[in-house]
């Protein structure tokens, strides 16, 4: 990527920063997006309200672009745990009904679907991670007559694993089985098609490979599938003319917005929207294509530095498996111990399940990736 690029994110000039799978740096053009709306609202409260809904809706075409969705199919959401849940609650699942997903997944994506289980009586069905990877067989195996949803991530956590969202979407399609993303570790940094993949809904917040701020999470659900997931949290926006302030529902049936916007029940986090905006831009200014070859390309590079200094890259390296997230242990050092000793060097990294991690983006350099590892211990 370009210096130019690069300049958008001041973090470069005193860190090395490898953390995006925890928390993104802002852009200097999501912070001023950010900065622009408070001002507004310290300087004119709702004068300016009409321009708060465009954004929004250019915020939702954006996101839209970068998935090949329908914008109404997009929803803006408080986080991906109330993403997840607003599917899992949603769906109409029942006793003795299955959800199929892996035992490395993050909390955000058991929980929501354990609740079932201890509510509905809605069973897990977990395929195993072996020498850090999925097998998508052994997880489309699991599936079976009373099996509802496949849920997984995109991208692991723990291990920056990438599972071929297409394969298991297909064949989660030809046997009618809702097909849950949690997109979170994979969005931003790879290209998402959800007509390509086979998605039927996926939720990401923005804090993560998006580039934008916490508490602004998108919701797909798409409008093959959208009567199967019913609304379970209901308020004055979920409704249609909503801006009317009636109760016209009152005598009749809730007359719901179209596609994943009846998810949004109320006030949105309109500084989060405005910031998620100014990310979303950049990402389709750039090249969603573009920034995932580069990013593959990075993450090749080191992983191969660090097999060169001895260190055990964890995760697959097979084509198509691999994603911007790398993960690495060493014999003699743990991985606390890891990111201590870079992070006294301000390069910032993460430990997570006995493993460093470390997760690069775009505007990162292969020169920031030999400072990484000439900073490590042998």
């Amino acid at each position: 990527m370009n210096e130019t690029i690069r300049s958008l994110f001041p973090v470069t000039e005193k860190y090395i920063y490898m953390n995006h799978a925890a928390v993104s740096p802002l852009s200097t053009r999501v912070r001023d997006a950010m900065a622009g709306i408070i001002d507004d609202v310290m300087r004119h409260g709702t004068a300016n309200y009409d321009d708060w809904y465009r954004t929004y809706e250019l915020a939702r075409s954006a996101a839209a672009r970068l998935v090949n969705a329908r914008a109404h199919e997009i929803a803006f959401m408080q986080n991906t745990s109330a993403a997840i849940s607003a599917v899992a609650n949603g769906l109409d699942l029942r006793a003795g009904d299955n959800v199929v997903t892996c035992d490395v997944e993050f909390p955000a994506n058991v929980y929501p679907w354990i609740r079932l289980r201890e509510e509905r009586g809605v069973t897990m069905k977990l395929a195993p991670e072996r020498e850090g990877r999925i097998d998508p067989d052994e997880l489309l195996s699991l599936i079976d007559d009373r099996t509802r949803v496949l849920t997984i991530s995109w991208v692991q956590f723990a291990s920056g694993f990438r599972s071929d969202l297409a394969c298991i979407g297909k064949a989660c399609r030809e046997r009618g089985v809702f097909f849950m993303v949690d997109a979170i570790q994979g969005l931003g940094g790879l290209k998402l098609d959800v007509e390509r993949d086979f998605v039927d809904a996926f939720a990401a917040d923005a804090h993560k490979y998006l580039l934008g701020t916490e508490g602004a999470a998108l919701l797909f659900v798409s409008d093959r599938v959208i009567d199967r997931v019913k609304p379970i949290t209901v308020g004055w926006t979920s409704v249609r003319n909503y801006d009317q302030f009636s109760h016209a529902a009152l005598d009749s049936k809730l007359d719901y917005r179209e596609g994943a916007l009846r998810f949004e029940c109320g006030s949105l986090n309109t500084v989060g929207v405005y910031g998620l905006r100014a990310a979303l831009d950049l990402f389709l200014e750039i090249g969603p294509e573009k920034i995932e070859q580069y990013l593959l390309s990075l993450s090749d590079y080191l992983a191969d530095r660090l097999a060169g200094k001895d260190y055990k890259v964890a995760g697959s390296r097979n084509l198509g498996e691999t994603s911007a997230i790398v993960t690495c242990q060493h014999p003699r050092h743990s991985p606390g111990d890891l990111f201590r000793v870079l992070r006294s060097q301000n390069i910032i990294t993460a430990p997570r399940m006995n493993r460093l991690r470390i997760s690069p983006h775009f505007y990162n350099t292969r020169e920031e990736v030999d400072k990484l590892i000439e900073a490590l211990p042998d």
